[in-house]
C-alpha cells in the first residue's frame, strides 16, 4: 500500500497523471466517418426537339400553264442534255437546264423539288420530260425569283465609284465566297471578255446583256443559249 502511494506521489510530482496498471486506457476504436449515400446521377438533358422538315412539294398538283409551242421549245432544250438517249436527264443536270432556260434557282430549291435526293441519287437517278415541266413551272411561279433589276441592284452594291462599273477582282471574290460558291472555272467562263483595261466590268451595259438575253430570249436565242451551255459543260 505504501509503495503504491509513493509511486503515485512520484507521478504527480513529475507532472504526469497517475494511472494504475489496472486502470490502463482501453484502446480507442477506429471510428469511421459515416458513409455518404451515393447521390443519384443527374437526369440526362432532354434532347432538342427535331427541326420539322420542310413539307414536300407535291408536283402532281402543279398546274402546267405552258402553251404547246413553249412545251415544244422546252422539250427540244431538255433533249440537248440527254446524254444517254433515253429521253431523260440526270438529277444533277436539272438545275443547269433551268438556268439555261432563263431561270435562276438555287441548288437547294432544285433539290427540294427533286425530293432531297442523296449525292448518289443525283448522279444515278434520271428524270423524264413530263416530270421536269412541273419543276420548271414551280420555279417560274416562285414569288422569290429575282428579276433583271434585282441583278443590277445587287451589282450596284459593289460600285464604289458610282459609275456603273465594279472591280473584276472584287466580283471574283464575291462569287467564290458568298452564297452558292462558284469555282474558278465557272467564274472564268462567266467573266471572260468582260473586264476592261483597268480590270473593271460595266455591269449596267455589256456585262448584264448576256443575262438579259437569257431571261428575255426568243425561241432561237434560247436554243442557242442552251446549246452553248451544254457544250461548255461537256
Amino acid at each position: 500500500m505504501g509503495s503504491q502511494t509513493s509511486e503515485k506521489v512520484q507521478w504527480v510530482a513529475s507532472g504526469t497523471e497517475f494511472l494504475p496498471p489496472s486502470a490502463e486506457m482501453a484502446p480507442k476504436k477506429d471510428v469511421k466517418a459515416p458513409v455518404k449515400k451515393a447521390e443519384p446521377a443527374p437526369a440526362p438533358a432532354p434532347e432538342p426537339a427535331p427541326v420539322p422538315a420542310a413539307p414536300a412539294i407535291d408536283l402532281s398538283t402543279v398546274k402546267v400553264d405552258f402553251s404547246p409551242d413553249q412545251i415544244d421549245d422546252y422539250r427540244e432544250a431538255f433533249g440537248l442534255f440527254d446524254r444517254v438517249g433515253d429521253s431523260k436527264v440526270a438529277y444533277n443536270q436539272v438545275a443547269d437546264i433551268l438556268r439555261a432556260l432563263g431561270q435562276n434557282p438555287t441548288n437547294k430549291e432544285v433539290n427540294k423539288l427533286l425530293g432531297m435526293p442523296s449525292a448518289d441519287d443525283m448522279t444515278a437517278k434520271r428524270l423524264e420530260f413530263e416530270g421536269f415541266l412541273p419543276i420548271l413551272q414551280t420555279i417560274i411561279n416562285s414569288p422569290n425569283k429575282a428579276g433583271f433589276d434585282d441583278y443590277v441592284e445587287g451589282l450596284r452594291v459593289f460600285d464604289k465609284e458610282g459609275n456603273g462599273t465594279v472591280m473584276g477582282a472584287e466580283l471574283r471574290i464575291v462569287l467564290s465566297t458568298l452564297g452558292e460558291k462558284m469555282n474558278e472555272t465557272e467564274i472564268d467562263a462567266l467573266m471572260a471578255g468582260q473586264e476592261d483595261e483597268n480590270g473593271c466590268i460595266n455591269y449596267e451595259g455589256v456585262y448584264i446583256e448576256p443575262l438579259r438575253s437569257v431571261m428575255l430570249c426568243s425561241r432561237t436565242e434560247m436554243l442557242l443559249t442552251v446549246t452553248k451551255h451544254y457544250t461548255v459543260n461537256n
